[in-house]
């Protein structure tokens, strides 16, 4: 890869529209060499449209892009040797084995027989996946099938990998057995573009996120520089056994200084650019009849960060996505 000034990816003026739709406008942004990018956004913010776009799946009704230093504008395809993709839904054979299937995937990108099969071979190993070699891929769980068309996708040793929505509806273990191969490629120096709905996930990865609303980016900043502005501001989530529909404007009434709200899990978020006192507010919650399990202090996080921005909580972020939607 010949990346120029050390920009793998380079996204000028980018746009798509389905009839009515803007699913992507005028998008402009830059991955580093080396870098793990994350793509944040809700279900249909347009992520896997600007996916589609940069690997070549889908042609952009306006902008320019560049891979590699390559200019991907008139041919998609061009830098196609540079990448690898990972679809947020399988693109492998349920015919063939594991093994299989990564060897036909290596015969695309040219490998001669000996070459992919020990490729295929050491993927497999490196995947925990080895016993699994010679079975068919229908018969691979969730996180299995995650993890041989990642393989697939570094099949060629890519430069640049693009990830779309790699951990969805997978189990806990193998979503952080993904999460640590990731890690390793990128440590590695493979240039990873990650679109993702779990925030969490983007804070523990990424290097520089953007955020991508209605189509638009709205935000591109590290992790750090997101967070910082929010460190000033205190924050703390109370727990009560009794129903707690009313406490928020109970609170608000004795303590004005303070902004109380709801989270999805009943508990009571207590924020404010002064320090807070904890014992004056369970004492208020007590003496009112309620009863206090659980008082603690929150760190600022990126989801403070994408609510302020999107007005959307995480939890509704992931549980659009689980419900699907129209436009990716």
């Amino acid at each position: 890869m010949n990346p120029e000034n050390g920009i793998a990816i380079a996204v000028t003026g980018l746009a798509k529209r389905f009839d009515d739709v803007s699913a992507v406008a005028g998008a402009d942004f830059e991955v580093r060499s080396g870098e793990l990018f994350g793509f944040l956004g809700p279900n249909g913010a347009g992520k896997t449209t600007t996916i589609n776009m940069l690997t070549g799946l889908a042609r952009p009704d306006a902008g320019s892009i560049r891979i590699g230093g390559i200019d991907c504008s008139g041919n998609p395809r061009a830098a196609q040797h540079l990448v690898g993709v990972v679809p947020d839904e399988s693109n492998l054979y349920p015919e063939l084995t594991g093994f299989e299937n990564l060897c036909f995937c290596a015969a695309l990108y040219g490998l001669a027989k000996r070459e992919r099969e020990a490729r295929a071979r050491q993927l497999l190993d490196d995947f925990d996946l080895t016993r699994a070699a010679d079975r068919k891929f229908a018969g691979y769980s969730k996180g299995m099938k995650r993890k041989l068309t990642i393989a697939a996708g570094i099949i060629h040793r890519p430069d640049i990998l693009f990830l779309d929505e790699p951990t969805t509806g997978i189990d806990v273990a193998s979503a952080r057995q993904l999460r640590q191969l990731v890690s390793e490629l990128h440590r590695k120096g493979t240039t990873i573009f990650l679109t993702t709905h779990y925030i969490e996930e983007a804070e523990r990865l990424c290097n520089r996120i953007a955020f991508i609303v209605e189509g638009r980016i709205v935000r591109i900043e590290t992790v750090a520089d997101l967070i910082q502005p929010l460190q000033a501001r205190q924050s703390l989530q109370l727990s009560c056994e009794n129903p707690v529909d009313r406490i928020p404007i109970e609170l608000g009434s004795r303590f004005p200084d303070f902004e109380f709200s709801l989270t999805k899990k009943g508990c009571i978020r207590v924020a404010s650019d002064s320090p807070i006192g904890v014992g004056p507010l369970v004492r208020f919650l007590e003496d009112s009849g309620y009863v206090v399990t659980e008082a603690r202090r929150l760190r600022p996080s990126l989801e403070d960060v994408f609510m302020q921005i999107t007005g959307l909580e995480a939890e509704v972020m992931r549980k659009e996505k689980e419900k699907g939607g129209k436009r990716k």
